[in-house]
């Protein structure tokens, strides 16, 4: 049996910042220079590496990145105060405070607070019902975004394609189906609590797994030659490294997978460098906008 084709991810996301840092040359000649910032509440070890790099890929795209890092113990008026003055910050052209919140913030207060038009996660009320009603000024979630550029890329044209998005999370779940559903999909969203999960995964030509549960999905849940997209990223144990090392691994068991999809992406390598690389191409769809320029074609 012949092995799916693996949807190369990190290429991919390689190639569109350096279209990205193309557009933003082009944007900056006209002097504009997009400007991202980032706000890091508290020292989740995993947020500080995540934010570490978006600075890094931020500055190589030839933005510009403001970095705040705040003590575990601000409160939300501290917070809400810092995003206020960010909103106002002509040079800042997108605001992205990083989740989870510690847990005495509120955190649908901070992202009702963020002006819309910087909301480069997308995660605004505002955002969510400009991308269901199809506006294109919407500020689109980047890891579901993500997911489209690398469905696109491999299946052309996803007209009239069933897809099955397992997960219904505000982050990922919904903001795909609605995605999948403007590329004129056939979309049905699964959950933990859908009967036959398995039957209802194995009738998508399109499989988005997105539940947070290592290794859910298992070979006889894809339709042969399928095309899965795998979210999730795990941390599980990993004895045959060695005592108290792990690995990583998606919400799809990837050894039986491959052997029955037509594509299919790898954790890690698949998804996960998408969501970086689109935050970064929404940040310059910010800056067109709030400046007139016309709209990158990435």
């Amino acid at each position: 049996m012949t092995e799916a084709k693996i949807i190369d991810g990190k290429a991919f996301a390689e190639a569109l910042r350096k279209r990205i840092g193309a557009e933003v040359k082009r944007l900056t000649d006209y002097g504009v220079q997009p400007g991202l910032a980032v706000v890091l509440v508290g020292e989740d070890p995993a947020s500080e590496v995540y934010v570490r790099n978006k600075g890094k890929q931020t500055l190589e795209a030839g933005m510009q990145s403001f970095e705040h890092k705040l003590p575990a113990e601000t409160d939300l008026n501290e917070l809400l105060t810092l995003v206020h003055g960010l909103n106002k910050d002509p040079k800042v052209n997108g605001i992205l405070v990083q989740l989870p919140l510690p847990d005495h913030i509120d955190e649908a207060q901070v992202l009702a607070a963020i002006e819309p038009s910087k909301d480069v996660d997308g995660f605004h009320v505002i955002n969510v019902g400009r991308l269901a009603t199809g506006d294109a000024s919407a500020m689109v979630p980047c890891t579901p975004l993500g997911c489209i550029m690398l469905l696109k890329d491999t299946l052309g044209d996803l007209k009239g394609k069933k897809a099955v998005v397992l997960g219904r999370s505000n982050i990922v779940g919904k903001p795909m189906a609605q995605l999948l559903l403007a590329e004129h999909c056939t979309v049905t969203i699964a959950h933990s609590r859908t009967e036959n999960l398995a039957a209802e995964c194995a009738a998508a030509d399109i499989l988005v797994a997105a539940v947070g549960r290592p290794e859910m999905v298992k070979g006889d849940w894809i339709k042969p030659g399928a095309t899965v997209i795998d979210v999730g990223i795990n941390r599980i144990a990993a004895p045959e490294k060695g005592e108290g090392k792990t690995r990583l691994v998606g919400d799809v068991d990837f050894a039986e997978a491959v052997q029955v999809a037509g594509a299919i992406t790898p954790v890690p390598g698949g998804v996960g460098p998408m969501t970086i690389a689109v935050l970064l191409r929404n940040t310059l769809v910010a800056a067109c906008l709030q400046h007139g320029r016309d709209m990158p074609d990435i």
